[in-house]
């Protein structure tokens, strides 16, 4: 590769940099600011932000992002003025953003939101239903990792309008899979009130579904009647059953063991590489047996 190669792709990828911060960013500051109450903890996590991107500091926005967290720290300035302010120079450096399209920057934005809502360790019923609100403005990220499992685990928590501690403890858990605080001691409590709690995967809620040429894969044992029959139905509709994962599967459907947990999580190999390639980019949709045989009643 010439020197000027190199030179052009090193700018490309700075400002690749920059924009994913950025996003991550915008959404750490919207899940700070949804419970109207900011704190010092809050505050500190987003010091150690700037820490972790060190490397942008000579950038624009970003040594305008120190100082206002600098003077914010220092009690110079109000902290809900400076996630006003920090959220606008968000939003004006995303006007010269050309180099994600709009789900990546969304989604860069969901996981910053939820790290943002995880900064100071403590999740509010307040929070979870701003979540579950801006999850239901952005649908257009349905079958993107994750926020099919996010959705999903939010409805299932929301679902009574109440937010209870275990509930809390199970989002925690997910949170926990793609999100690492730079404050190690909450870090360290979040781990720890987190221990006994297993998350392998979460099935997307309300199922959009196409069957044509399509690879539909069957694991868990169904309580709606076998899996011959399924795959028969399945057929029946132009898709194609399969008995492994691979890449060119479309959906896993999962049976439901009678798990307690199962309002939360799924289990077992094949959703665990289902996960591991959604992960990867593959847009494999995870559904639940009932779900799915509640939309074959409707076709056959």
């Amino acid at each position: 590769m010439s020197t000027i190669d190199q030179q052009s792709l090193k700018i490309y990828t700075a400002k690749a940099q920059a924009d994913k911060a950025i996003n991550s960013l915008k959404g750490i500051l919207l899940g700070i600011g949804l419970d109207k109450v900011i704190n010092e903890k809050e505050i500190n996590e987003l010091k150690m932000w700037v820490i972790a991107h060190n490397e942008l500091i000579h950038r624009n926005p970003f040594n305008e992002f120190m100082t206002l967290i600098e003077e914010t720290i220092a009690h110079k300035i109000p902290s809900t003025e400076t996630i006003e302010d920090l959220f606008w120079l968000c939003q004006k450096y995303e006007g010269d953003n050309y180099y994600y399209n709009a789900v990546t920057s969304d989604l860069q934005t969901l996981q910053g939101l939820c790290h943002g809502i995880l900064s100071d360790g403590v999740i509010t019923a307040n929070e979870v239903f701003d979540l579950h609100q801006w999850l239901t403005e952005n649908e257009h990220l349905n079958t993107y990792y994750p926020y099919d499992e996010i959705r999903s685990l939010v409805l299932s928590i929301v679902s009574d309008n109440k937010v209870d501690e275990e509930e809390v403890i199970v989002l925690k858990a997910y949170f926990r899979q793609f999100i690492k605080l730079e404050e190690e001691s909450i870090q360290i409590k979040i781990e720890e009130e987190t221990a006994g709690i297993s998350i392998s995967g979460l099935c997307t809620s309300e199922p959009n579904v196409t069957f044509k040429d399509n690879t539909f894969c069957i694991t868990g044992v169904l309580k709606r009647g076998t899996r011959e029959t399924l795959q028969k139905d399945i057929r029946a509709l132009g898709g194609i059953p399969t008995d492994s994962i691979t890449k060119k599967t479309d959906y896993l459907i999962v049976g439901d063991n009678g798990n307690p947990a199962w309002a939360f999580s799924c289990y077992g190999r094949k959703v665990e590489k289902a996960l591991s390639l959604r992960k990867e980019g593959h847009t494999i949709v995870l559904i639940h047996e009932f779900d799915f045989a509640d939309i074959v009643d409707d076709l056959i």
